[in-house]
């Protein structure tokens, strides 16, 4: 394979020599004409020309600002028959090589990656809606074990039922331990919060007793002369 030039085995007929790139042996790319009238593709003199600032066929010193494009013969090249990139595949396909891309979008034969997702298969553009409608059944499938799990092409070849059960059993515990503290979180708020009641309703119903006992022990005012002081206070009366 050429440097910067088109590989001689592309081409249905072996090409004229004069269309050969001096540095890559290739067919021309993009070619380009040096001051000295020698042509090299345009990838290739760049890269000589980094190294020596001579022409590689008669070491005339170059200026890279005297290179000219020669389309006329990039045109005449682009008319050569090449075969399909897909020739060994089975494309018996021929056509210029300026047409070459166009023809390559369009190749039955042009290998393609399967659009659905998981799948990682690469397949003729011919064989892809088949293998497509193919692939989609095959998608999704139920763990064959039984644990439930839906798995992909990609995925299936690595499942392991035991270990899936597993992980998520021990995700289950993990939520039911995180619950179970919270829980008991609460409860102990709960709790301390009853504990707090009850000693503000004893101190209440303390206070509430002291204050019964006080208004019990108090003397009553009656509208007579208390007894044990009657005699006194009439001998009082009569003296005055």
């Amino acid at each position: 394979m050429g440097i910067g030039g088109y590989d001689l085995n592309l081409f249905a007929s072996p090409p004229d020599c004069n269309f050969l790139c001096s540095v890559c042996h290739g067919v021309l790319k993009r070619p380009v004409r040096l001051p000295c009238s020698h042509i090299f593709c345009k990838k290739c003199i760049l890269q000589w020309l980094a190294r020596q600032k001579t022409c590689p066929c008669c070491r005339k010193e170059v200026k890279r600002k005297k290179m000219v494009h020669v389309n006329k013969l990039r045109k005449t090249i682009g008319r050569l028959e090449v075969k399909c990139k897909n020739a060994e595949a089975g494309c018996l396909v021929t056509c210029p090589l300026a047409h070459r891309k166009g023809h390559q979008d369009s190749c039955p034969f042009e290998l393609m990656a399967c659009p659905n997702e998981g799948c990682t298969a690469q397949v003729p553009r011919g064989d892809l809606a088949e293998h497509q409608q193919h692939c989609q059944q095959d998608a999704q499938q139920c763990c064959p074990l039984g644990c439930g799990a839906t798995l992909g092409p990609a995925e299936r070849a690595g499942h392991n039922c035991y270990r899936e059960l597993r992980d998520a059993w021990s995700e289950r515990q993990e939520r039911s331990r995180t619950l179970l503290l919270c829980l008991l979180r609460r409860v102990r708020r709960v709790h301390r919060a009853t504990s707090l009641v009850r000693r503000q309703l004893a101190q209440l119903g303390n206070f509430l007793e002291e204050d019964e006992a006080l208004l019990g022990g108090a003397p009553q005012e009656v509208g007579g002369v208390p007894e044990g002081s009657t005699r006194a206070e009439l001998a009082k009366v009569e003296i005055e």
